[in-house]
């Protein structure tokens, strides 16, 4: 790796860890079929004190979910082997990028925060992510495509567990499931590999304690 992308890798991991991130896609915006019949201007300044406490939790995991993609991916470029591999995890890092930009606005309209271990998450990410990459190009493929079909599981649930009011968070979650979905679609067709079951156990292990701590931390 030249200095060049050393130096670029650093500032886009100092930037997940800080909060400041880019977008090249624009925020979603709730489909007007989603609102509340004679309420198509609803907004979350409608939220009860609890459902904004409560989407707000939920949407600093989503985003401490998009700190960790931005350092497995970023380790997993690394340590790839195939030019083309290393293309496909930076374009899949830049979509993450969005995720978050995106979560970390919805924080701050819910008049919320990230998580304040937003370091820790994002160096055990990056840990895992270069340890992935240590067994090869196609488990390397294989573990984003697990990790990616864990995380649109987990989307799923907080649809299901969002406030009904909260139609701007509801979009976003939305958007992210469909990227997600296809990101976990690609590293397949790549020449992924399926993970052993007890590696995708403990991979959602780990996923839920992440997700119940940074709920509220």
């Amino acid at each position: 790796m030249t200095l060049d992308e050393l130096i670029t890798e650093f500032d886009r991991g100092l930037r997940s860890v800080t909060g400041i991130s880019r977008m090249t896609r624009p925020m979603p915006e709730p489909s007007p079929a989603a609102a509340p019949a004679g309420d198509a201007d609803a907004d979350e300044t409608a939220l009860t004190p609890a459902e904004r406490a409560h989407a707000a939790g939920l949407m600093r995991v989503n985003h401490v979910g998009e700190v960790c993609a931005q350092a497995l991916y970023q380790a997993q470029k690394i340590a790839a082997r195939s030019p083309a591999l290393k293309a496909a995890f930076e374009r899949a890092a830049l979509e993450e990028e969005d995720h978050l930009a995106w979560t970390a606005r919805r924080l701050e309209a819910l008049d919320s925060r990230p998580s304040v271990l937003n370091p820790l998450w994002y160096a055990g990410a990056l840990a895992i992510g270069l340890a992935a990459g240590r067994f090869g190009d196609r488990v390397s493929l294989g573990f984003m495509a697990e990790t990616e079909r864990q995380v649109e599981r987990h989307l799923d649930s907080h649809l299901e567990r969002l406030p009904a009011g909260d139609r701007e968070s509801r979009a976003v979650v939305e958007q992210m499931r469909a990227d997600e979905a296809a990101h976990a679609r690609a590293a397949m067709e790549a020449g992924g590999v399926e993970l052993p079951l007890p590696v995708r156990s403990l991979m959602r292990a780990a996923s839920k304690v992440m997700t119940r701590t940074a709920y509220y931390l």
